[in-house]
């Protein structure tokens, strides 16, 4: 046996009804002084009375009979069955598991910390039983394992790393699969279903964190410049074209160089600039 099957179960109310005419048999042999019927209508009570079992909405019951599994009762209910078995209840509901932050290295070695949220379930009851020593440990020992693999597959960022197509930080519903993935595969020993598994943590190493800020800050200074350029270099040449095709004035090549040169101080310049007012000629 290596999967999960359904027991039918005895109805718990009839069993019941045959529990309490024991009981009347053992009474009635006690007062009508018959040793024999006393003795076994309440050997019977009190035999029948430990099959009893009730099944709660999403929770399972798995029995076994001397070591040998013989199913498992997932109907809800009050049922029972054979006294001598072993039973084990289960819950099938949907469980939350939020991960402790751990610190990993990501993919090009700088030492990050990552933590997940996982939403699972128990989809077979024999494997969560019997396949794993204890299957709520397990969830929490694979979390932290597929984790670590996760951060080994992909940069935090692509600051150090321009040719990573997925990022942990930028990589979204890419990186969650992945690691849903990479859970599903681990948990699938213990019968357990991932539902849904999330990045909920994500940051750089206390160790590194101030440099990395630094170096996000000055990537992110470098980029605005260069969109500051562009967009200064474009209104240059749209200017120069204006007063060229409207002849508003002629100017020659060291003069357009200087109003270049002015004209990219005034529009890249971080503080307000003071101008220079010329009263007499151009040149």
């Amino acid at each position: 046996m290596s999967k999960e099957k359904r027991y039918q179960a005895i109805n718990g109310f009839v069993m019941l009804g045959v529990a309490l005419l024991f009981l009347a048999l053992a009474v009635l042999g006690a007062v009508r002084n018959i040793p024999l019927l006393a003795v076994l209508g309440g050997i019977l009570f009190f035999f029948t009375l430990p099959g009893f079992v009730v099944v709660n909405p999403n929770e399972a019951v798995v029995l076994t009979l001397f070591g040998k599994y013989k199913g498992t009762i997932l109907d809800n209910g009050f049922w029972w069955v054979n006294p001598l078995m072993a039973k084990k209840k289960i819950s099938l509901r949907a469980r939350n598991f939020n991960s402790d932050t751990i610190k990993v290295n990501d993919k090009i070695g700088n030492p990050i910390l990552i933590g997940a949220v996982v939403v699972w379930r128990v989809r077979d009851t024999y494997k969560a039983a019997f396949e794993v020593d204890d299957y709520n440990h397990f969830v929490v020992v694979q979390t932290d394992a597929a984790l670590r693999k996760l951060a080994g597959m992909y940069p935090y960022d692509d600051i150090e790393d321009e040719g990573a197509h997925i990022t942990l930080r930028g990589g979204g519903e890419e990186v969650n699969r992945q690691l849903e993935k990479e859970l599903s595969e681990r948990l699938k020993i213990a019968g357990i279903e991932v539902l849904e598994a999330r990045i909920n943590y994500l940051a750089y190493a206390t160790e590194i964190a101030g440099s990395m800020l630094k170096r996000q800050q000055a990537v992110a200074i470098i980029a605005a410049r260069k969109k500051i350029v562009e967009g200064a270099v474009s209104m240059v040449q749209m200017a120069l074209k204006e007063l060229t095709e409207n002849n508003v004035v002629e100017l020659d090549e060291e003069r357009k160089a200087q109003m270049v040169s002015n004209l990219m101080v005034v529009l890249t310049s971080d503080k307000d600039v003071t101008p220079v007012i010329n009263t007499g000629s151009v040149y």
